[in-house]
């Protein structure tokens, strides 16, 4: 194996690196941080046991979550390259470059879907500062929302987050994705702090952090198990290499493990931030609690109008959706570019543009799927259907077990002890652990989410 031939001190020294250790950790929490963890975890979390479904979703981030964080950062740093330029250096077989060629191809599949949800916060912000023209009731909200992502603005709303995202990529990796996320992470957590102490002054602050956090064990059974495996898995933007091509700008004094469980918690913490800010309210107003676009784009609408300073709230809210949005779709891009420079070797311009122009075709098609291309369907499903259903349920799990099984079997141990190890026994123990997790747990456990994922035991 060409791995075992590597010099186990790796990296690339001419590589542009992060300059700072808050740039490393805003730009990869950033990575992690994205709508799922505002409106899909608190409701999946509420509904199935609160603080029992938590308790199970934290053991998953830990034999999960870190174990393929560091993964991932062990073969980005240690190629110094872009996704498939690391599989290329790290090992002699053309086999393992797919690993590299899944990321990419479902990075763009994402960014092309997920800018479309993106542009929709960017609409609403807009919409809070007009007040909603005047909708206020959730049904007013549902059908105001309905002719909205059917129609042609929803589509100039996807081109204008992607420009918005262009622009901070042109700049680069230190002026624009280092230099962006050290402002645009500080901010979302500032807004979610203000968010959540305004919830938990509401009256319906106890029923709704009871709904969150009061453990109930008998609704944890084996679908809400694997639930909180793929939580665990999807949230921190595992198996597309995000993590892979931002470790390989990471410097060789940036510590791996701690940077993979900061990174890990701070993640949980937005997603159990995000309950605590939205339940309360949603209890304090008596509503049902929702997950989803129903629940952002017209459940909170509802309950924002009825609230005193109700336009400020609402369009603080949406800017907060659209920086989670942003930093997610800055990292996505960054995977394509990063190959397009160095295995194609382009200019970085031309490499962004090109993303650009990717997404936006795709993007629209994604858009129009809810309202003029509605009836285009590829087994039934849209055109956003089939990009969310392919990338998130068939590559993302693959490329995740194919990245632990690379680690965990294929890279040679000193590679990893060069990467993660250090002195002492809690080290060394440390690394068994990490390789024990790779090898079994990990693969085991994304495999039965994938199963599940495409449907094999419904």
């Amino acid at each position: 194996m060409s791995s075992m031939h590597h010099k186990p001190t790796g990296g690339n020294p001419s590589r542009v690196q992060f300059n700072t250790r808050l740039g490393v950790i805003a730009t990869t929490v950033g990575s992690a941080v994205g709508l799922g963890n505002i409106w899909r975890f608190p409701y999946e979390a509420g509904m199935h046991g609160g603080g029992a479904f938590m308790l199970v979703y934290l053991g998953f981030i830990i034999v999960i979550g870190i174990p393929v964080i560091t993964a991932e950062f062990i073969i980005g740093r240690h190629s110094g390259a872009n996704v498939y330029g690391a599989f290329k250096r790290l090992h002699g077989s053309p086999c393992w470059r797919v690993v590299g060629a899944i990321g990419i191809v479902a990075s763009l599949m994402i960014l092309s879907f997920y800018s479309v949800v993106a542009g929709w916060t960017a609409d609403y912000i807009v919409r809070s500062v007009q007040n909603f023209s005047g909708a206020y009731t959730q049904e007013a909200l549902h059908s105001q929302f309905g002719e909205f992502t059917a129609s042609w603005s929803a589509v100039g709303w996807t081109v204008v987050f992607l420009l918005a995202n262009f622009w901070i990529l042109k700049r680069g990796v230190q002026k624009g994705i280092e230099k962006m996320s050290n402002i645009m992470m500080p901010a979302l957590f500032v807004l979610l702090i203000v968010f959540c102490i305004n919830s938990l002054l509401m009256p319906g602050a106890a029923e709704g952090l009871r709904f969150l956090f009061n453990p109930d064990f008998s609704k944890v059974d084996s679908s809400v198990m694997l639930g909180a495996m793929g939580q665990a898995f999807f949230s921190l933007s595992l198996g597309l290499g995000c993590l892979i091509t931002y470790a390989s700008y990471f410097s060789r004094r940036t510590d791996l493990v701690r940077t993979a469980a900061t990174t890990a918690s701070l993640d949980t913490l937005v997603a159990v931030l995000a309950g605590v800010m939205i339940f309360p309210a949603v209890f304090t107003f008596s509503q049902s609690p929702a997950e989803g676009p129903k629940l952002v784009f017209e459940v909170l609408p509802a309950i924002f109008y009825n609230m005193q300073f109700g336009m400020v709230w609402s369009t603080l809210f949406f800017v907060l959706l659209f920086l989670a949005s942003l930093t997610s779709t800055i990292s996505m891009s960054e995977i394509s570019i990063a190959y397009f420079c160095e295995e194609r070797k382009m200019s970085r311009t031309v490499a962004t543009v090109l993303n650009t122009v990717i997404a936006i075709t795709f993007g629209s098609l994604c858009s129009l799927s809810f309202g003029p291309l509605a009836d285009m369907t590829v087994f039934g499903m849209t055109m956003f259907e089939l990009f969310d259903f392919v990338s998130s349920n068939v590559l993302l799990p693959i490329g995740g077990m194919l990245i632990s099984v690379f680690v965990g079997w294929v890279l040679s141990r000193s590679v990893i002890d060069a990467e993660v190890g250090g002195q002492g026994s809690v080290r060394r123990w440390l690394v068994s652990l990490l390789v024990i997790c790779l090898r079994y747990v990990a693969p085991v456990c994304i495999l039965l989410v994938f199963l599940g994922g495409i449907g094999l035991f419904d």
